[in-house]
């Protein structure tokens, strides 16, 4: 795919680069391993360099730099390299909670609770500090010990934070869910840990509506049995209904109000922190499992060093808190800064623009979100500018490529000076393995570069490194925020299939991506749902990005399915804005930006207007179980529906699948 920027369309000011925090940790790197001389701080590919053939040095310096403050102290870094079973720091015995509150000042904002009303509500460090302790104390007195899981059914607010970090700060394992989910979806993910206690709030808020989810709750908590204890939340107001309850009722303000003073608990390094879930879209959703020390060192790095936060910053990242993005949001407490939660839609009916007026009264300095909002924003019309956007640093986006066309909007509506840090990763190392960073320039288009320690490379379908071609991200060495291992995958067999089936050693993330020859990545979307048309291999993403630059298309979704006769449909379907027809000009004009934009191989075989495109509820679209179904595969085979955001949208799916199925058997015929 050509991009009509083709230079960089920001490059870091040297003075602003060289003070930045990774610079530091350059400096300060080069200078412990003898290497100072004609060393540039700000030269990222060097560092990179360094950060992936000595991992050991480089993890080593991380751990330093941040002073990571460990009761019993490593025996080495690395003292196993493989994938997977890589074996870090051996002998540390450490606590995340610990580090997450270490740094807070007590009289300062350590979060920020906002949500869609506008209303704002400061929770300080020492307030923090206090209440985690209180939590911490009513769980042990709970009967949970270490090892022993304690769940969240929690919008995002600071109650979710501090649950959180109290079930970290005994050892115990955590897992949350956001009440969009329903309470047999939530069942599906928290029935498979066997919890001791569930953590749930009354409601939450979306879109101007109070959400009732008390009966979910309860329904919910007869789901699992092996509960000791629910923990209520008087969040929105709404009183808890009496009922017939197993487990024992702790309304939060008695759980989180006692005078307590806080003790962590020290365990080994790779001891479970949480257990994150895969989308569950296509079979039962995967139980991902992180350790302690590896998200305490991953974290420190992306958002220490990429992010470039410490104290004195603020973030505000719209997530939910089933999205990995809610992990990073909390982890923004290991720098020393401030993080804000939101609980409401990104774009209020009532007031669209919110979270840009809410980013610039609190003086966020690193703003997150998703291409879907950027677009969306440009779309409706909505102009930033009319805020004082000043303190924002950093703009992140995540969740899908960043198509080019929202680079140059972002300059001219939020700021040229802005960096635009467009992210790639995932729940599997609940981190990202490219994005931006101080000192690198900024291509519409493009992730700037691979992060520090990501050992990123493109395979061919041989398996060779190739670069400036599209090929599978692959990640060659470990990291120490992979899997720890997937829940009740006790041979191990699951996660090997997951990600190291097809090159033994090597991790295969499953996205098809081009590393290019200026050290930058850019995203063509997943590779099981590429385009292969003729033998000429396209990435959706690339597609969709054409696509919708149009302002008469909302959200757009091509399909690649092979067919039994050996035939390839290729259709895209269309959601329309506002008052406009697909008719005969429309449909011309898509195909010329599809010709000319990104493939004249890849024009679709039709064009097909739907009411929605449906997505995980972290905001991926549903390429291959849409496929799937154009394909005739029943949808209990292919999705589940409580997985996705808009489940109805899978029946409309299903049967356009059928209605081509049928013509192929009448074609046949």
């Amino acid at each position: 795919m050509t991009t009509p920027y083709p230079g960089p369309i920001r490059t870091p000011d040297h003075e602003s680069a060289a003070r930045s925090r990774i610079a530091d940790f350059a400096r300060r790197s080069a200078r412990a391993r003898g290497a100072e001389a004609d060393h540039d701080p700000t030269d990222y590919a060097a560092l990179h360099r360094w950060s992936v053939t000595d991992l050991e040095g480089f993890w080593g310096a991380v751990w330093e730099y941040f002073d990571v403050d460990a009761a019993t102290t490593y025996e080495r870094v690395l003292a196993e390299e493989m994938m997977p079973g890589a074996r870090w720091f051996t002998g540390a015995t450490l606590n995340y909670a610990h580090h997450a509150l270490r740094n807070l000042r007590a009289d300062e904002p350590a979060v920020i609770a906002l949500d869609e009303t506008g209303f704002a509500h400061e929770v300080s460090g020492g307030r923090l500090r206090a209440q985690v302790a209180s939590v911490a104390a009513t769980l042990r007195d709970l009967g949970v010990g270490q090892g022993d899981r304690v769940v969240g059914y929690l919008p995002n607010t600071p109650h979710a934070i501090v649950a959180f970090l109290a079930a970290a700060s005994i050892g115990a394992v955590w897992s949350v869910c956001g009440q969009d989910y329903a309470s047999t979806a939530a069942a599906d993910r928290f029935a498979q840990l066997d919890p001791t206690v569930l953590i749930a709030a009354d409601g939450c808020l979306f879109n101007g509506t109070v959400h009732d989810r008390r009966e979910a709750t309860l329904d919910l908590a007869r789901a699992l049995p092996t509960l000791k204890a629910t923990v209520l939340v008087d969040y929105v107001g709404l009183s808890w209904p009496s009922a017939n309850r197993r487990s024992l009722i702790v309304p939060w303000e008695d759980a989180a109000s006692r005078d307590e003073q806080l003790h962590c608990t020290a365990v080994p390094f790779d001891h479970p922190l949480w257990v994150v879930f895969s989308s569950g879209t296509t079979g039962p959703p995967k139980g991902i499992v992180h350790g302690h020390g590896g998200v305490l060192l991953e974290h420190l790095k992306t958002l220490g060093l990429q992010s470039d936060l410490g104290p004195g910053d603020r973030l505000l990242w719209y997530t939910t808190t089933h999205w990995m993005m809610w992990n990073l949001v909390v982890s923004t407490l290991l720098t020393g800064a401030t993080t804000c939660t939101y609980d409401g839609s990104p774009a209020p009916l009532s007031r669209p623009g919110l979270l840009w007026e809410l980013a610039a009264r609190h003086r966020v300095t690193v703003f997150g979100t998703s291409p879907q909002y950027l677009l969306g924003m440009a779309k409706v019309g909505i102009d930033p500018s009319v805020h004082d956007l000043s303190s924002i640093r950093t703009l992140g986006c995540t969740g899908s490529a960043l198509p080019a066309s929202a680079y140059p909007w972002v300059a001219e509506h939020v700021g040229e000076d802005v960096q635009l840090a467009s992210i790639s990763g995932g729940t599997d190392v609940v981190s990202g393995f490219a994005g931006g960073a101080p000192t690198v320039p900024v291509r519409a288009g493009e992730l700037s570069a691979p992060y520090l320690g990501v050992a990123l490379a493109v395979y061919d379908t041989d398996g060779r490194p190739i670069t400036d071609q599209v090929g599978e991200l692959v990640v060659t060495r470990p990291m120490p925020s992979m899997p720890l291992y997937f829940w009740n995958d006790r041979d191990g067999s699951r996660l090997r299939d997951a990600y190291f089936s097809t090159y033994p050693g090597v991790w295969r993330h499953g996205d098809w991506i081009t590393l290019t020859s200026h050290g930058s990545v850019i995203v063509h979307g997943r590779s099981d749902g590429t385009l292969n048309r003729n033998g000429v291999r396209l990435g959706s993403a690339d597609i969709h990005d054409v696509v919708e630059r149009l302002p008469e298309i909302t959200e757009a979704l091509v399909i690649g399915a092979e067919e039994p006769d050996g035939g390839y449909w290729m259709p895209l379907f269309v959601v329309l804005a506002p008052g406009v027809s697909l008719d005969d000009t429309l449909r011309d004009r898509i195909r010329d930006a599809i010709r000319t934009g990104a493939s004249p191989r890849h024009v679709p075989d039709e064009i097909i207007e739907v009411p929605g495109i449906p997505h995980t509820r972290t905001g991926k679209k549903l390429e291959v179980p849409v496929k799937r179904l154009l394909q005739g595969a029943p949808v209990e085979q292919v999705v589940n529906p409580a997985a996705v955001d808009a489940p109805d949208l899978i029946a409309h799916y299903a049967r356009i699948g059928a209605a081509r199925q049928a013509q192929l058997i009448d074609t046949a015929g």
